[in-house]
């Protein structure tokens, strides 16, 4: 369930959104500019695994990160993404692994060989 949650595009933007600071539902919605029930919706599954939380304010419920847990997930991330991407993001099929590393290979042998 960890992963699944995780894996939704939205969700991952969500959590982005609330880096900042604590946001309501509209607030939200109008950040990523979509639709309230579908934020809404989402926010229920980040809560369910915690990775959110909320807080009633009158009559509006903002909700925060965890975070204890998901702030070392996005610098493991970011780490992961700098250190290991070379595509910027754009994941490579095993053709373009192998070409990459074939050009990699070639780029260190003209640098012990230049």
């Amino acid at each position: 369930m960890f992963f699944k949650v995780l894996a939704n595009p939205a969700r991952l933007a969500i959590l982005e959104d609330l880096r900042d600071k604590p946001k309501s539902v509209n607030e939200i919605a109008g950040d990523l500019k979509q639709e309230q029930s579908m934020i809404s919706h989402n926010l229920a599954a980040l809560e369910r695994c915690r990775f959110i939380s909320s807080e009633r304010k009158e009559k509006q419920r903002f909700y925060s990160l965890n975070n204890e847990t998901i702030e070392p997930l996005f610098k493991l991330f970011k780490y992961h993404y700098e250190k290991y991407c070379p595509t910027r993001g754009k994941c490579l099929t095993e053709e373009g692994v192998r070409r990459m590393r074939k050009k990699q290979a070639s780029n260190r042998l003209q640098v012990t060989h230049g």
